[in-house]
């Protein structure tokens, strides 16, 4: 697909991954639109990079019906949604609290279930249309500690291979992108240390990927990449 001219919704498009795909995609000639719950980063962001703003939060319902409607008002059409909207809670099982679990799990999965649910009715209407979820090698693999955000991911695989299934026929290309670390604010959000490197994957790698898959002519897509860092030093 030609980027140029082509509309793209970027959830959590403030900061991290989420502004880098849309600095990305601004820059092959996509208009972009981002959302983000906090409303001065996310304008602030959106003036930077020649982004518009849609300040929603994908867990709720009226938000995300607000977002597609104010996207449609502005641009007329959309062809690309980029799921990218995610937080991660951290913690062993017996100390997981329902209250940080079903957090992770309305944004990780519902909140991408009400995004991807809203861009189909426009797709499979107009018989095109493009949808990146952005998962995470914790998709692939659980780990200690990974009780919500791992499942979340699983989660969220799955939707991927059901959207696909069901859309395909519609000429919709479904993709998903498990980038492993990522050098973000992710990590201080969800409560761990992080330590930097000029080694480990920066936002910018991400970004650069899903261009990529979405750049494919519309033959064909790339259903899933994983993106790792060739040799990443702690």
């Amino acid at each position: 697909m030609n980027l140029t001219d082509k509309i793209a919704l970027v959830t959590g498009g403030s900061t991290g991954i989420g502004r880098a795909v849309a600095e990305s995609l601004l820059a092959a000639g996509a208009k972009v639109a981002i959302t983000g719950r906090d409303r001065a980063r996310l304008e602030t962001t959106a003036r930077a990079i020649g982004a518009h703003p849609v300040q929603a939060d994908v867990s709720n319902e009226e938000d995300v019906e607000r977002t597609y409607k104010e996207v449609l008002d502005t641009f007329g059409d959309l062809d690309i949604l980029v799921n990218n909207a995610g937080l991660g809670v951290f913690k062993p099982l017996v100390d997981m609290d329902l209250a940080s679990f079903e957090r992770v799990i309305a944004t990780n999965v519902t909140g991408a279930m009400l995004m991807g649910r809203e861009a189909a009715k426009i797709f499979v209407g107009r018989h095109a249309g493009h949808i990146v979820n952005m998962a995470s090698t914790a998709s692939l693999r659980g780990a200690a500690g990974g009780t919500a955000y791992m499942t979340s991911k699983f989660a969220l695989r799955g939707m991927t291979e059901c959207w696909r299934a069901e859309l395909r026929k519609h000429n919709v290309r479904v993709m998903q992108i498990n980038p492993s670390e990522v050098i973000t604010d992710f990590a201080a959000t969800a409560g761990f240390a992080q330590a930097d490197h000029p080694s480990k994957l920066q936002s910018a790698d991400i970004a650069h990927m899903v261009t990529a898959v979405l750049e494919m002519h519309d033959r064909g897509f790339t259903t899933e990449l994983t993106v790792f860092a060739t040799n990443p030093v702690d």
